[in-house]
């Protein structure tokens, strides 16, 4: 594809000169070419973005603007997303490796479902409410925007995560400074050229990609009010300790080691084409993946031949922009050294590669690792410890449901998890003792938007998506009424 370049950065709207003269290179992880280049911002940038984010909320029309005339701005986002789906799934692949269908799938038509969802949900959530008091007559429960929002996303699946932050922070009435990961900066251009052409006012939302220093310098801004960040656990209880001493809020959503159980009674040919897709998403870039299969130990062998077979005949790794391919590149070549890294140390400490553990013939440039299944993994591995992010899974025997569950929790993590049986009964009795977020039963879904979505444990703090995901961008107010008045809402 042609060469992507903006020269300017979106900052309330407008697309202004940056204040650095730095550069980001965008390179496709697929033929390791520079595909894309945009403005490397700096701290002034960022002071900014904030500055126009914060006249914007203290002094603009948006937080005052009725909630249902800000979802007409998202309900515009949702069909322009919708219309443009071809060209952003397929900059989306070319900027971090996707396969196509993923990218149109997960990486377009599901954002667009997010800010169709929060349009909607405007006419149906409780801004205000009257209550009766224990000590006055009635009191009136309103929910006011959390103020000016400082939005990080990785680069693992962009447009999704921004979406996640955009639409319920936007709808609640806050003003936006959106830093895209350094990878995939492209679509989050897209994405302001959207809501440009959709009306939204001027100063609400900026886009500033950054490095990791500029980024801190958001978190740490006196003028923002609340922090929503995804990605590494690591960085994310860096932030939460910045957001602690300044006492502002923050959203964290981060890693995770999400097992899937498979109990006695399962029927592989049933279960595995569901999980796999869960399993192996997104090349093994997603921090939702099922990659801990816990396996019966008296069909530990039946197990790990099926799931071998499955990932042989059924995730062909190709060229990302191929609608065939099931595996892509990773996301750069220090990801594809950190995932062979994790192979090495699982052969070191004694688990055997049943299938994959390489790189793929025929690919003479890109970020390759073959689809990796581990057999002979116990618990304590690293392996089975650590976010690999990468296509590599590992199988772990375990004696009846009790064990399962307690090999599931054995995990500093607790964002997703899965559990496959032929009774459904069973099946949720598993469920409900699994410390995790999110959990499918029998069912190859891990994130409803409707619902809330979050981790237990280091995998974050708080909720995105559903009603819960519009709380955390308002502040709830209490205000006491005289007897004998209801206001009118």
């Amino acid at each position: 594809m042609a060469l992507v370049t903006y020269d300017k950065l979106f900052i309330g709207g407008k697309w202004v000169t940056p204040e650095g003269t730095g550069t980001i290179d965008v390179v496709s992880p697929s033929t390791e070419e520079v595909m894309g280049r945009v403005p490397d911002a700096t701290t002034a940038d960022i002071d900014r973005a904030v500055s126009v984010a914060r006249d914007a909320f203290d002094h603009g029309p948006w937080p005052h603007l009725a909630p249902a005339e800000r979802a007409v701005i998202l309900a515009k986002v949702a069909d322009a997303i919708n219309a443009q789906m071809g060209e952003l799934a397929e900059l989306i692949t070319n900027e971090m490796g996707s396969p196509l269908i993923f990218s149109q799938l997960a990486q377009v038509l599901a954002p667009a479902m997010i800010f169709n969802y929060y349009a909607g949900l405007a006419a149906t959530f409780a801004f205000d409410e009257v209550r009766t008091g224990l000590l006055s007559p009635e009191v009136l429960v309103t929910k006011e925007p959390v103020g000016v929002v400082g939005a990080i996303a990785p680069w693992n699946v962009p447009l999704f995560l921004a979406s996640a932050k955009l639409a319920p922070s936007l709808l609640a009435g806050c003003t936006v400074v959106y830093k895209p990961a350094p990878e995939t900066p492209l679509d989050a251009f897209r994405l302001a050229e959207i809501f440009a052409d959709a009306g939204l006012p001027d100063g609400v939302l900026s886009v500033v990609p950054a490095g990791r220093e500029v980024s801190e310098h958001l978190v740490t801004h006196p003028d923002v009010d609340k922090v929503t960040f995804t990605g590494s656990t690591a960085a994310g209880r860096r932030i939460g300790g910045l957001c602690g001493e300044q006492l502002k809020r923050c959203t964290l959503e981060l890693g995770g080691k999400s097992a899937a159980i498979l109990l006695d009674d399962v029927d592989l040919a049933q279960a595995l084409p569901a999980l796999l897709p869960n399993a192996l998403m997104n090349n093994g870039q997603a921090c939702i993946a099922q990659t801990r299969i816990l396996a019966p130990r008296d069909r530990y062998t039946e197990v790990v031949e099926a799931l071998v077979d499955a990932v042989e005949t059924s995730w062909p790794v190709g060229d990302p922009l191929d609608l065939g391919t099931a595996i892509g590149p990773l996301v750069a070549a220090r990801q594809r050294d950190r995932v062979e890294g994790y192979i090495r140390s699982g052969q070191e400490e004694g688990a055997k590669v049943a299938t994959g553990g390489g790189r793929p013939g025929g690919f003479e440039r890109g970020y390759y690792v073959e689809p990796t299944v581990f057999a002979d993994v116990n618990n304590a591995m690293r392996i089975a410890q650590e976010e690999i992010f990468g296509p590599v899974l590992v199988v772990i025997p375990y004696d009846g449901d009790d064990q399962a569950v307690a090999l599931a929790n054995d995990s500093d993590y607790g964002l997703c998890g899965s559990v496959w049986t032929a009774d459904n009964d069973r099946g949720l009795g598993v469920a409900r003792q699994v410390r995790t977020g999110t959990y499918m039963l029998n069912s190859g879904t891990p994130i409803d938007f409707a619902t809330p979505f979050g981790g237990y444990k280091q995998s974050g703090v708080g909720r995105e998506f559903g009603p819960e995901g519009l709380e955390p961008f308002l502040e709830s107010k209490s205000i006491s009424l005289p007897a004998g008045y209801t206001p009118q809402l």
